[in-house]
């Protein structure tokens, strides 16, 4: 029989304990740069939507009227390819930086790092640096603690509230929008989508933060596909670091050395709470605050920077050069990836230059195929469903061509409105005899009688009854 010790059954946990981290702030080159992005990114998402073309915002989807503002550029549903391509080059661009860089990405302008880095920020600010934020969490409430906790969730939440507002001002003219706030008048879709936006800006920035990008983050998970030997990612210098020791000033060998001291504050900085002496991992997120932190401490003790750095496994394993790492860097797999995106943007931007500020829909009339009138003359009947792109006033004329002695029974010229959209009907008439019994292919022209260049041809069937 069973004893009772080999009964004992042991319970493990699938899930890892949530351990809260307290980032040290760090300052450096890589910081600076890191901060220039947040800047960057908050600059153009913030005050996109203030700034006017042409006297409406200069950046506006209008998902009611379908129609979409990019500065000079008015699109319609219609012209979602060049969403779609402008999706697709991006994504491109972020595989070719990753085989390149690694996830600078991730570390600079990704948007959960951008908003923790502000929300971080502000926590610093109120509650004060890592030691007074350890000390103030083991505190029990009391009025101060209160008060700073009080006062760093109502700036995060006034930061939420305010990211939302500007994303809905992307879908509803900001203006409009802002007066609505401001008189009570707001619908509750509107109001959703603000407190739904901030809610999540709140949350991911202030709370998920590093769990965002170790359990939810797709790409973390990804990334390992596109990394190689020849990679430019955060990492520890093994050779150079290795055995750890306590730093002893009076060993001028062990200053001479450069060797980790083991002060632990590339752990303290990084928002992740990984270390990096342990090698790369998919929770580094390639911010490089490691990297500031450890060379602000080569300095402090004068020992060379590079502990860990910038660099490629192929570069610490076997002693490369600066240059021979950016030989490495430029290999067939990048080369190649550059020239595809190349060839991928050039199209694209030839394409945008080229687009003519003019659409058109031919529909038949399904309910009537092709009707014979006085003299044995066919005609039948079309909507044009015709888009002005342009921001200007047009007069166009309409032809019809492909079967001989073809025309147009109704006005051959409309004029639309700057960005209007507008279902025409039209008639066309072949005389009897011309054209053969059944579908006859035809073609429906529109042209700008202001500019030549302006300008568009439909197929359409012209139905003759048997």
């Amino acid at each position: 029989m069973m004893s009772q010790a080999d009964a004992r059954v042991s319970v493990v946990s699938i899930y890892r304990k949530f351990d809260d981290i307290y980032v040290r702030q760090s300052k450096g080159r890589y910081t600076n740069w890191r901060w220039f992005f947040v800047w960057l990114t908050q600059c153009v998402f913030y005050c996109s939507p203030w700034m006017s073309w042409n006297g409406r915002q200069a950046v506006l989807f209008d998902l009611a009227a379908r129609k979409f503002y990019l500065f000079g550029l008015v699109l319609f549903p219609q012209d979602f390819i060049f969403l779609a391509v402008l999706l697709i080059i991006c994504a491109y661009s972020l595989f070719l930086f990753t085989a390149v860089t690694g996830r600078v990405w991730c570390g600079f302008s990704c948007p959960q790092t951008v908003y923790t880095e502000i929300f971080m920020w502000i926590e610093n600010k109120i509650e004060g640096p890592r030691s007074a934020r350890m000390r103030l969490a083991k505190q029990s409430m009391n009025l101060k603690k209160f008060t700073k906790k009080f006062s760093k969730h109502t700036v995060w939440g006034l930061i939420g509230i305010w990211t939302g507002f500007t994303f809905v001002g992307y879908f509803i003219p900001v203006h409009l929008l802002g007066s609505e706030v401001l008189s009570f008048s707001l619908g509750r879709w509107e109001a959703f989508w603000i407190l739904f936006y901030g809610f999540a800006t709140y949350g991911n920035a202030g709370f998920m933060r590093e769990q965002m990008c170790r359990y939810l983050c797709p790409y973390a998970r990804f990334q390992g596909s596109m990394f190689d030997k020849d990679t430019l990612v955060v990492s520890y210098d093994k050779a150079r670091g290795e055995p750890r020791n306590v730093l002893n000033k009076s060993d001028p060998a062990m200053i001479a050395k450069g060797g980790c001291i083991d002060c632990s504050m590339c752990v303290q900085v990084c928002p992740t709470g990984i270390d990096i002496r342990n090698g790369l991992q998919h929770d580094c997120i390639g911010c490089a605050a490691c990297v500031d932190a450890c060379d602000s401490v080569m300095d402090k003790i004068g020992s060379p920077r590079g502990l860990i750095r910038f660099t490629t496994e192929n570069a610490v394993q076997n002693g490369l050069s600066t240059k021979q790492i950016m030989r490495n860097i430029l290999r067939p797999r990048v080369l190649i990836y550059s020239l595809i995106l190349m060839s991928m943007v050039g199209a694209f931007a030839y394409t945008l230059t080229t687009h003519v500020p003019l659409k058109m829909n031919v529909i038949r009339d399904r309910g009537n195929m092709g009707r014979i009138v006085n003299e044995g003359a066919v005609e039948n009947v079309y909507r044009l469903h015709i888009m002005n792109s342009d921001e200007q006033v047009h007069r166009y004329q309409i032809r019809v061509s492909g079967i001989p002695n073809i025309m147009l029974e109704t006005a051959n010229e409309v004029t639309l409105s700057p960005t209007e959209s507008r279902i025409v009907p039209v008639t066309v008439r072949v005389p009897g005899g011309d054209g053969v019994q059944g579908a006859n292919p035809i073609h429906i022209e529109l042209q700008a009688l202001d500019n030549e260049q302006v300008k568009i041809s439909e197929k359409a069937t012209f139905f003759v009854p048997r």
